[in-house]
């Protein structure tokens, strides 16, 4: 997260008059060469960070300046917050949160109540509910292996059920529908390929070093674009009745239902036919009828019975 730890720097020397580069690096668990890198973008940026050298040296801010508070307003500072603790929710660790409250000390005393209750009104929250402990593990090993430039080991299961040995570099950590993915080169199949984080276990980082390489953002995988024109997508109608119309609200919004009798309504939407889209299917439950195309009801008819001849004639083990 360079962007965070640069801003987070450039509060550390609004706040201090000089800081030593070890003890940066120490802060945020970085080499010294990371933290004059990051110096130099710093500068590079327009804010006059200088250098002293000798007994008492460090790194600091060009005397008397001070960064222009008026180009951000309240509002601004509230949204900026708000983003932080949706990262803060989804990444976790000690360097968000650290980064949040620099940030929140900026705002003037008698300024705190008021930012305090804007800051808290519209709140996004990523983490998914439960026990995170194995999700957290995982993120916080990709995150290493990103930051130092090592790749990553690990035991993936893809949707086939088909286990294999990967050691890939990790580039970027996606979050997508509520998903972690993990954009990676695969040295075995030479190319950049997306994993699920919640198929891989034991992922290990490597003493194996890795230079990162240059990612071409029109044709990153989870581009939405992307994605349908490289699959099949036809429209899909559900029919929904009283007792799962919050189903179809939830998912769609109160504005794609179309009320065809009293207490029954239907939903056209537009999917690739895969596995995917016939566990969500199932997944919302037997209020919830498909009415086309006919050989998606055949198919969902199909998978019920095996789901149910599951349950025929269990006995307790």
């Amino acid at each position: 997260m360079k962007i965070d730890r640069l801003l987070s720097i450039v509060i550390l020397l609004l706040q201090r008059n000089r800081i030593q580069a070890k003890e940066l690096a120490d802060l945020y668990e970085v080499s010294i060469r990371t933290i004059y890198r990051d110096i130099e973008a710093i500068s590079m940026a327009g804010i006059p960070v200088v250098t002293f050298q000798g007994a008492g040296g460090g790194i600091g801010l060009m005397e008397g300046y001070r960064l222009d508070r008026s180009m951000l307003t309240d509002l601004d500072v509230k949204d900026i917050v708000m983003g932080l603790q949706s990262l803060s929710s989804s990444l976790g660790g000690p360097n968000v949160s650290r980064l949040l409250n620099k940030f929140e000390s900026i705002i003037p005393e008698s300024g705190r109540e008021p930012f305090s209750v804007r800051a808290t009104q519209f709140i996004v929250d990523h983490s998914g509910w439960g026990n995170q402990a194995a999700q957290e593990g995982k993120l916080i090993k990709v995150k290493e292996a990103m930051s130092r430039a090592r790749t990553v080991a690990f035991t993936y299961r893809n949707a086939e059920g088909v286990i294999t040995e990967r050691t890939v570099e990790p580039h970027t950590l996606v979050l997508k529908g509520q998903q972690w993915f993990v954009y990676a080169y695969c040295p075995d199949r030479e190319q950049f390929r997306l994993f699920k984080l919640s198929r891989m276990s034991e992922p290990v980082v490597t003493e194996t070093a890795f230079t990162r390489r240059d990612l071409s953002y029109e044709v990153l995988p989870w581009n939405e674009g992307r994605m349908a024109a490289s699959r099949a997508v036809q429209p899909f109608t559900l029919q929904f009745n009283r007792n799962s119309r919050h189903l179809a609200e939830d998912w769609f919004g109160v504005e794609a239902l179309i009320e065809q009798t009293e207490g029954i309504y239907t939903v056209s939407v537009p999917f690739p036919e895969d596995a995917w889209a016939y566990g969500f299917i199932l997944s919302l439950g037997p209020d919830v009828v498909v009415k086309e195309p006919a050989h998606l009801r055949d198919k969902i008819r199909e998978m019920a019975v095996r789901i149910a001849s599951n349950y025929e004639d269990a006995t307790e083990s």
